[in-house]
């Protein structure tokens, strides 16, 4: 006989059990809170890296602008659409944003670690901007770039390097035209048989008679069998010019060359003739009371220069010191090196002498005219580094160092074509 279960201990159990499954499910979401809590959702941010830009209320063809937002500006994702993002500003305004107009942390952080490792480089020159230009992560048109640097903005240049301005193009293969290719075949046909017939006649063996017809079909099915390609030749890809640079800032990154200008001192910059100035540097102070200035002291600068081109193996091929004449209170070329393959930095410095410490200076030269390319900046330098320096002593330039050996001046791959004798330029050395 089955055994009959009260009705009120029934109910007695099921609260129990009801009781047990709420505490279970309470316990469960506290220690899904308290994960939560130990481990909190990342924030994502992004970065604005134009100019400027404006947050739409909405993606659609038709939208309202909620907020202007600027270069460098960090922006807080809320969620992502179809090249959209959607962000929020410090000042909780939020908004639509093009993904183009936007860098990830992932662009952010290579550019922080670009600032950091060329922190204690030295500023090989100085340039200023032509025009508002965006620096890059690495030399080249197509790599992502962030802070946008204003026109007339005076930069330190850190190392040239250089690129492809596009990409180069494979070779194309044309095929010759069937009826070319079988006029081509039937051509060499017939030239095979008279040339068969030649022989045969003057060997008096039996062949071929010379007055049999050629058959013009085997040349039309040999056309047919192969139709011969031709690869138009490629032009080589166009280079560009760009310098590693930091501002006042501190932001670093590449920069296009040809939107940079040397800053070179008025008093000097006309007498560049042709040449593009890389560098220039203060030298000496020379007195001349007729001169035009208000304290009578005039500054010799050391500079230098490059040929107007992009892409060529070296930073400058030219070294020259503008000194002043106090005789016609005008600037001349007291010193002048060149062809020379020479590389950054150029340093400038006292030297001791007897006689006291005078001005001196040093520059890099490729010592075999080999060089080494860094694949991933584009940086140039040589396989032999020279350091060649210069002091003024007794009012005359004079070599000094360890390494006083001749100069090889040759640059671009040409075979070396003497020493720096007769290369020196006016004054042959001297300063004055």
């Amino acid at each position: 006989m089955p055994i009959q279960i009260p009705n009120h201990l029934l109910s007695i159990g099921r609260r129990r059990w009801a009781r047990r499954l709420a505490l279970l499910l309470l316990c469960a979401f506290v220690l899904v809170q308290g994960c939560d809590r130990l481990n909190p959702p990342k924030t994502e941010y992004v970065y604005v890296s134009v100019n400027h830009a404006f947050l739409r209320d909405r993606v659609a063809t038709v939208s309202n602008r909620v907020a202007e937002v600027e270069n460098g500006q960090r922006l807080q994702v809320v969620e992502h659409g179809r090249r959209w993002v959607r962000v929020t500003t410090a000042k909780k305004e939020s908004g639509w944003i093009e993904e183009r107009d936007v860098i990830d942390e992932k662009v952010y952080d290579a550019f922080v670690q670009l600032a950091a490792e060329h922190k204690q480089d030295p500023v090989t020159a100085t340039a200023v901007l032509n025009s508002d230009l965006s620096m890059r992560i690495a030399p080249g048109r197509d790599k992502q770039r962030f802070y946008l640097i204003p026109e007339k903005t005076k930069v330190e240049l850190l190392a040239k390097a250089s690129a492809s301005k596009a990409p180069a193009a494979a070779p194309i293969a044309k095929p010759v035209a069937p009826k070319e290719a079988a006029k081509n075949a039937s051509g060499d046909a017939a030239g095979g048989a008279n040339a068969a017939k030649s022989a045969g006649a003057a060997s008096n063996a039996a062949s071929t008679p010379s007055h049999a017809p050629v058959s013009q079909g085997a040349g039309s099915q040999l056309a047919a069998q192969s139709v011969p390609e031709v690869a138009e030749p490629v032009a080589p890809p166009q280079m560009e010019d760009w310098w590693l640079a930091r501002d006042q800032e501190g932001h670093t990154g590449w920069l296009l060359g040809k939107e940079l200008e040397a800053d070179v001192p008025d008093e000097i910059e006309a007498y560049g003739e042709g040449q593009r100035f890389i560098g220039a540097w203060p030298f000496a102070k020379v007195n001349d009371p007729k001169a035009k200035s208000a304290d009578g002291v005039i500054t010799e600068y050391l500079t230098v220069m490059a040929p107007p081109q992009s892409g060529l193996p070296f930073d400058y091929d030219q070294v020259r010191l503008f000194t002043w004449n106090r005789k016609w209170h005008r600037y001349e070329t007291g010193f002048r090196l060149h062809p020379i393959q020479g590389f950054l930095p150029v340093r400038i410095f006292k030297q001791s002498t007897p006689q006291g410490d005078v001005p001196a200076f040093s520059f890099i030269i490729a010592g075999n005219g080999n060089v080494k390319l860094d694949t991933e900046s584009g940086i140039v330098r040589p396989t032999a580094p020279r350091t060649i320096a210069y002091a003024l002593i007794d009012e005359r330039l004079t070599r000094i160092g360890t390494d006083t050996g001749p100069i090889p001046v040759m640059h671009e791959g040409e075979k070396k074509t003497g020493d720096k004798k007769g290369k020196e330029g006016k004054g042959n050395g001297k300063k004055r």
